[in-house]
């Protein structure tokens, strides 16, 4: 396990927990954060050499990081998750819960097993991961979830997955309220096509460059256009957008 606690310390330095940080958007968000001066915690639940490359490419530009393994859904591991995030960086100022799990199958022959792990993810992870924020997270903090645009969209094959991310969206804006007086936001982000291992293992490069030429942009997001909506949620700039569901997809839908 890599760390870097060095450098840009201090009684303001603010810090961030980013769930799935390992690879992917994760990857992207917690890099972002960390150009923006947060310290990261890096959370991974299999693969600790993809989260010590993501701390190493964070301490190697400067910046402080961690890495930390926690399965989502324990809520005995991401409590201490969150110790280590205040033992090791002094408190909890942004918690973004990108750590997902995707099987894309017609509803009709989609194995309940599989379901029955994406919901205990995409689902059970959330809830959890939002309760720790919720009680630990200080003034002026951010919890930012992850859905995706298929919500809305409704492609085929994606049943199970969008139906556990619209569970996500419906926790969005009654955190929010139930966080009223903390001086705390709550967000979800749905990204649309974006360039990452999850999105295209198992596609076709026809399934690839027509979903590609979907939105009006015509392109794949990539991870770092969503991690700049993240980082901008996150931030001072963006604390008055509280309780909404951002579709950052090229205008998908």
């Amino acid at each position: 396990m890599t760390t870097n606690t060095n450098q840009h310390t201090g009684a303001d330095a603010r810090v961030a927990i980013v769930t799935g940080g390992s690879r992917g958007i994760g990857r992207a968000v917690a890099r972002k954060l960390a150009e923006d001066g947060l310290a990261v915690v890096v959370n991974y639940a299999h693969g600790a050499a993809a989260a010590d490359e993501t701390v190493a490419a964070i301490t190697g530009s400067g910046g402080r990081a961690l890495a930390v393994q926690a399965d989502v859904a324990e809520e005995k591991e991401v409590a201490a998750l969150f110790d280590r995030a205040e033992e090791e960086f002094g408190g909890v100022d942004v918690v973004v819960n990108a750590a997902g799990r995707m099987t894309l199958s017609p509803i009709a022959d989609l194995d309940l097993a599989a379901l029955d792990a994406m919901h205990r993810t995409n689902i059970r992870g959330t809830f959890v991961v939002a309760q720790q924020a919720a009680r630990r997270l200080r003034a002026g903090g951010s919890f930012v979830g992850f859905s995706t645009s298929v919500v809305g969209a409704q492609f085929p094959t994606y049943g199970g997955y969008a139906a556990s991310k619209g569970a996500v969206e419906a926790m969005t804006m009654i955190l929010a309220r139930e966080l009223r007086g903390r001086d705390i936001t709550v967000n979800t982000v749905a990204p649309g096509p974006t360039a990452t291992d999850l999105f295209l293992d198992g596609k076709t490069p026809e399934q690839i460059d027509r979903l590609a030429k979907t939105p009006p942009l015509e392109r794949l997001g990539t991870p770092e256009d969503i991690a700049a909506v993240v980082a901008f949620l996150g931030s001072p700039a963006g604390h008055w957008v509280n309780g909404q569901i951002l579709r950052a997809n090229g205008g998908l839908v």
